[in-house]
């Protein structure tokens, strides 16, 4: 039997990517892992991993721009980069609700700023001023203002009255921004996710944002819940990797941010007992996707013309 290559494409994140590669490769499966070395790609260059770990290119386009190529290859990638380069957090909104699912109120607002040589006749079709009024009224107050692509609590407001909204968004310049309802939440779970089925959800403290090892704090019939919402959310959005959180008021879990494909797997702050779950569901998943990989490409329209 043939060795299959497992790469790792990361950030500067020191704990889970070595403690995955040694996990992978203590396990003579048949499987190695190890970080992928890239140094300009030709196009369709073969791509000599069975399997891709991506933990960074949504901050290195390069990064991206290669496991599109290396899918096409026929490697396995964890995540699938053409559908991290499509989803965005409003229109995952509106599928989850169209899916019937909890979600908080959430409105797509236009960008404050422009990027140089977007003149006045480029944006005629928008409306202007903002009827902020309005705006308010659907969603209510208090309200999360945040970057509809960006993930890491980076670019996120919360707002508490029409004058904090209307200065926080002018201060986000170019980013696409969504204005969504604040669930003013009994609990809050955060859900590392692995193979789109495999779902460790876990106490977290937003606001102090650290997880909480507690292993009783759902009961059984709300914790089934969270878990068939959270496999139904990653399987619809394609997600291997993933984490989802969830704000839970009346018994009833608002799905608030799920779109975290190279979540947070550091040990400190998933701690050591998180941290050894991800780390092995992670090699499970890449071991299992090197010898039977599901049929990824094959969602690609591009495939079927492929011989």
């Amino acid at each position: 039997m043939s060795v299959k290559k497992v790469g790792v494409i990361v950030g500067r994140e020191w704990s889970f990517p070595p403690a995955f590669i040694e996990e992978v490769n203590s396990r003579n499966a048949g499987v190695v892992a190890e970080y992928a070395k890239l140094g300009g790609t030709k196009m369709n260059e073969p791509c000599e991993y069975a399997v891709l770990i991506d933990r960074i290119s949504h901050e290195i386009p390069y990064y991206r721009t290669y496991l599109k190529n290396a899918m096409l290859q026929g490697a396995y990638c964890i995540n699938n980069p053409f559908w991290w380069s499509a989803d965005d957090k409003f229109f995952g909104a509106s599928v989850i609700t169209k899916l019937g699912l909890a979600s908080p109120k959430t409105m797509a607002l236009p960008m404050k700023a422009y990027p140089e040589g977007v003149v006045s006749e480029s944006l005629r079709n928008l409306v202007y001023p903002l009827d902020w009024d309005a705006i308010v009224g659907y969603v209510g107050l208090p309200a999360i203002l945040k970057d509809a692509w960006g993930g890491g609590w980076k670019n996120v407001y919360k707002v508490n009255s029409l004058e904090e909204l209307i200065r926080a968004y002018d201060e986000t310049g170019t980013l696409c921004m969504i204005l969504q309802e604040f669930i003013e939440f009994d609990q809050f779970v955060r859900c590392i996710c692995v193979g789109q089925d495999n779902i460790m959800p876990i106490k977290y403290d937003p606001k102090n944002r650290r997880y909480i090892v507690e292993h009783d704090h759902l009961s059984p019939e709300l914790g089934d819940r969270i878990v068939h919402d959270a496999r139904l959310i990653n399987n619809v959005m394609g997600y291997d990797m993933n984490s989802i959180e969830f704000a839970i008021k009346d018994g009833v879990p608002y799905a608030i941010d799920f779109m975290n494909p190279a979540p947070d797997m550091d040990i400190n702050s998933i701690m050591p007992h998180y941290f050894d779950w991800a780390v092995k569901a992670m090699a499970d998943l890449a071991i299992e996707m090197a010898h039977n990989p599901k049929p990824q490409r094959a969602e690609q329209r591009w495939a079927r013309f492929l011989a």
